[in-house]
Order: structure tokens, then C-alpha cells, then sequence
């Protein structure tokens, strides 16, 4: 177990987590696919060991029957799914790419495989590029001189 701080995207909401475990699960359920437009990769934690700033940007939707989803409502970053139903309801499953540090963790558990595609398998002869070739893809072309001269 271990202290994980995390963000969404724009910083309104920020966490601090403890006793967060290294395992977590992913869902391919047709909501979490929705939700995040890929899958769902959440840490559970226990409600009380998660601290919120900015509690003012978080929203939630009721989601199902026995569940909601909390988002950021300034930048759209979903941040955690929250059974309502005992015997679960007693923490919150915060969404893994949020975290600041990841490297201590591992995906242990899928749920809802039966609805999982190919479109979530890793095949061996993908590109993979770099954050700096991705920046090199996107930077403006090197200065030509002025061509209005």
C-alpha cells in the first residue's frame, strides 16, 4: 500500500490517496467503454483515505442501478466510479491514469471480458513513438528566413 497523489487534466481537482494498493482491475462494460471512450483502469480505495481539493469541479451521474461516476465539470476528466450498494460502497474507484506515479502498479483483474475486442489487444507490430517524437511531429517547421523579401 502506498501514497498516490493525482490530477484531471486542468488541475481543478486534485487527490491524495493513501494506503492505495498496487493492483488494479480494468472493465470493458459497455458504460466504462462510454465513459471513457477506451476502457476503465481504476484503483479501488477506501472513501476515507482519499482527500479531494477542488470539490467544487467534481460532478457525479447515477450510472446505473447500483452506481455513479464522478468527472471533472471544468475539463471533462472522469475521476473515479463509486458503487452505492453495500457491500462495495465504502470506497471509490479512482481511475488509474490520473495518478501521478503509476510505476509501482499492475493490472491484475479484467472485468465484463466477454465484452472486450480486439480493439484492446496490443499487437507486436505496432508503432510505438516517444513523448519527444511525438513533439517533433507536432513542432512548427525550423524558421526558412523571410520568403517575403
Amino acid at each position: 500500500m502506498s501514497t498516490k497523489t493525482g490530477q484531471c487534466m486542468c488541475g481543478a481537482v486534485s487527490f491524495t490517496a493513501t494506503n492505495v494498493p498496487s493492483e488494479f482491475g480494468s472493465c470493458y462494460c459497455d458504460m466504462c467503454k462510454r465513459w471513457t471512450g477506451s476502457r476503465m483502469m481504476g484503483v479501488h480505495v477506501n472513501s476515507d483515505d482519499l482527500v479531494v481539493s477542488g470539490q467544487d469541479a467534481v460532478s457525479t451521474i447515477k450510472s446505473s442501478d447500483w452506481a455513479e461516476r464522478a468527472f471533472c465539470n471544468k475539463c471533462g476528466s472522469g475521476l473515479w466510479y463509486r458503487v452505492t450498494e453495500d457491500p462495495y460502497a465504502n470506497g471509490v474507484s479512482i481511475a488509474v491514469g490520473l495518478l501521478d506515479d503509476t510505476s509501482d502498479m499492475k493490472l491484475v483483474t479484467e472485468y465484463y471480458v466477454d465484452r472486450k475486442t480486439c480493439a484492446y489487444d496490443f499487437p507486436p507490430e505496432r508503432q510505438q513513438l516517444t513523448e519527444a517524437e511525438v513533439i517533433e511531429m507536432f513542432a512548427p517547421p525550423a524558421d526558412q528566413g523571410d520568403s517575403s523579401k
